[in-house]
């Protein structure tokens, strides 16, 4: 019997952000427009990145919208 164990991960981190008016919904905190990337590992070896913007809570790190 062969078993095939792969291990695929994603991560996403923030490159920059600039603070927008407005405040979040879920607790009142700032909110702010941030340059995000995606990057999806498969053993350890990355092979794929996206970049896009999102506007994220600076209190409680809640993303609240997404531009894909």
């Amino acid at each position: 019997m062969v078993c095939f164990c792969f291990l695929v991960d994603q991560t996403k981190k923030v490159k920059q952000s600039k603070p927008v008016a407005g405040s979040c919904s879920r607790c009142g905190g700032g909110a702010s427009v941030a340059d995000m990337i995606t990057q999806t590992r498969f053993c350890f070896v990355p092979f794929y990145w996206k970049s896009w913007k999102a506007i994220m809570c600076t209190f409680c790190g809640a993303m609240l919208k997404s531009y894909r």
